[in-house]
């Protein structure tokens, strides 16, 4: 697979991302089929110029926006989170628990117990 189109997989999985919702970095490149490859993503986002792309939907895996808190991108995406109806205190967005993972339940049923 090639830069290209793995930068195409990323972009693609950011447009996924459900008007309203949020996603971590991580999420977004698990969704594109690369687990673990979270700072590719930011990368990815950094460098695209397309306009159209809900860029503001991508958060820190504890919800927190990644820019410096104050700053004019920092304040843009709280701006554009609000619009979208999300709750957006200090920089952060609260994220709903994480989804079970039915994969460890039915592979490891003692992951019950972290979840």
């Amino acid at each position: 697979m090639g830069k290209n189109c793995i930068n195409q997989e990323i972009i693609d999985a950011i447009r996924r991302i459900p008007y309203g919702s949020v996603s971590s970095y991580g999420e977004v490149a698990a969704l594109a089929g690369l687990p673990g490859r979270a700072r590719l993503v930011a990368r990815v986002l950094s460098k695209s110029e397309d306009d159209g792309l809900p860029w503001h939907r991508v958060l820190r895996s504890s919800g927190q926006i990644a820019f410096p808190p104050g700053s004019e991108r920092f304040l843009e995406q709280a701006r554009r989170l609000r619009s979208e109806g999300l709750e957006v205190k200090q920089g952060r967005v609260k994220r709903d628990k994480k989804p079970l993972d039915l994969d460890a339940l039915l592979w490891a049923p003692d992951a019950r117990n972290r979840l």
